[in-house]
């Protein structure tokens, strides 16, 4: 049961959003199994609505307390505007949902009707997306980026009707502020690929994982032990608190050292890379075992692997897709394929894919034309959108089609 109310700390923050999730599970559960949800749980979204909007005084921005220090702002925008679509999506039916989504995305129909005429009448033998800025609205920080009930209905019905193996590949880890922890999907609806594609949860519950060296497993536990001991001191606390937090994953490691509200001023960031440059050349003074890529929100600190032409490399989404190819045997030869994202690191994903087969279509979610380019240029079956809510859109109108 979720209560309206006072909401002033980063941690009753995420305690009301964790359990936003419980109330959007057990909604979704009964709306896929054609069971009437209750008018509690609405009540409980509403509140629990009520209580982000009272804190944040009308806007999107709230002062909250980090617990033994200074306090931080949190835009909130994800969190209220999520809510509000799934209490108008409860309360006035799916063909109403759709109008107000027209409303909040110019152009709306048009990118819809668009990626359904060129997809339509495809059951896709591989369906693979990224998650964040794809097939889910950015959020200002992992752990609160709980998914929607309408995301997760119209997901869950394409990945039943439309696809033989459906399968959500993410930066992030698998549990312990993972995908897991955020997903509102049926039990065994899709396969959970972590850690970019490292570790993975098939449609039976199965967790597997890919090989790492004992030594390089050793080496990132420390790394992971040096910087879980760096976010306790409070100058470095907040870093473990914005965007995408401290998340030890399996193979990589990532800390946030920006959000997408620019919370932190550029220069506290930059020194705060350079700690982070120093600890990893510190532990790996050769560079051989561990490498760093810079988002300019995220640090990755990333084990490498040994690639025949490359040499030694960081493991990407092309290594992820053939890792899965390998353990879950996807016949990947055999199309057609549907593979999405919305950022340069799904590239290597999507010319993994083409590599094994020309049957394959895409959706990249960008207003970046460049990004567009490069996704066309490597698979001419591409279509674009600018928004989340049009893929997902898409997706559940192709799984209509399809019953």
């Amino acid at each position: 049961m979720i209560q309206n109310q006072e909401i002033d700390t980063l941690k009753s923050f995420y305690n009301l959003m964790a359990k936003t999730r419980s109330v959007r599970t057990a909604i979704v559960n009964r709306i896929f199994s054609l069971q009437p949800f209750e008018q509690t749980q609405i009540r409980n979204l509403k509140n629990a609505l009520a209580s982000l909007e009272h804190c944040s005084q009308g806007s999107y921005k709230a002062d909250l307390i980090i617990e033994g220090s200074a306090g931080i702002q949190v835009d909130l925008f994800y969190e209220i505007a999520e809510l509000q679509k799934d209490i108008f999506y409860l309360e006035n039916g799916e063909e109403q949902f759709l109008s107000y989504l027209e409303s909040l995305h110019s152009d709306f129909s048009s990118h819809v009707q668009n990626g359904v005429k060129q997809l339509e009448g495809k059951r896709f033998n591989c369906f693979i997306t990224d998650r964040d800025g794809t097939i889910n609205n950015y959020c200002g920080r992992y752990g609160t980026s709980i998914q929607s009930v309408y995301n997760a209905l119209f997901l869950s019905r394409f990945a039943q009707n439309c696809a033989t193996n459906p399968i959500i590949i993410t930066s992030a880890p698998l549990k312990n502020t993972g995908i897991v922890d955020v997903s509102t999907l049926p039990k065994q609806t899709v396969i959970y690929a972590a850690s970019k594609g490292r570790e993975f949860i098939d449609l039976s519950g199965t967790r597997r994982s890919f090989p790492i060296d004992i030594e390089k497993q050793q080496l990132i536990d420390r790394l992971n032990q040096r910087l879980t001991a760096l976010v306790k001191d409070k100058a470095y606390e907040r870093f473990s608190l914005i965007g995408s937090g401290l998340q030890q994953k399996f193979g990589q490691t990532t800390i946030a050292r920006q959000d997408i509200s620019g919370s932190i001023s550029e220069e506290r960031s930059q020194k705060f890379l350079d700690v982070i440059k120093r600890i990893v050349h510190k532990l790996d003074p050769s560079g051989e075992n561990l490498k760093i890529e810079d988002t300019g929100l995220d640090i990755e600190i990333i084990l490498t692997v040994a690639d025949e032409a490359a040499g030694l490399k960081d493991f990407d989404k092309k290594e992820a897709i053939k890792f899965l190819d390998q353990e879950l045997c996807l016949n990947m030869g055999s199309g057609p394929h549907l593979i999405c994202g919305d950022t340069g690191s799904d590239l290597p994903m999507l010319e993994a894919v083409m590599e094994k087969s020309i049957d394959t279509w895409s959706v990249f979610v960008t207003k970046d034309p460049q990004l567009a380019e490069k996704a066309e240029a490597i698979c001419p079956n591409a279509v674009t959108v600018p928004e989340p809510d049009m893929l997902i859109a898409i997706l559940n109108q192709l799984a209509g089609t399809q019953k």
